[in-house]
């Protein structure tokens, strides 16, 4: 399973589910999503949503 974050811009991007620590409105009400990057260390983003994207979903 993966997470896909939906960016203000209209882009997205996918991250391992393991990769997610929390989604969350922040004290402005802005959606943000925090996650892990390769070295470990948490970054945060802002975002317009998200969706979780399960086996067998193929998108071209």
């Amino acid at each position: 399973m993966v997470i896909k974050y939906l960016y203000p811009d209209g882009t997205h991007c996918f991250r391992a589910m393991h990769t997610a620590h929390a989604v969350f409105y922040n004290d402005e009400g802005v959606l943000i999503a925090r996650a892990a990057k390769p070295d470990g260390t948490l970054y945060e983003v802002e975002i317009t949503g998200f969706e979780l994207v399960g086996e067998g979903f193929v998108y071209s």
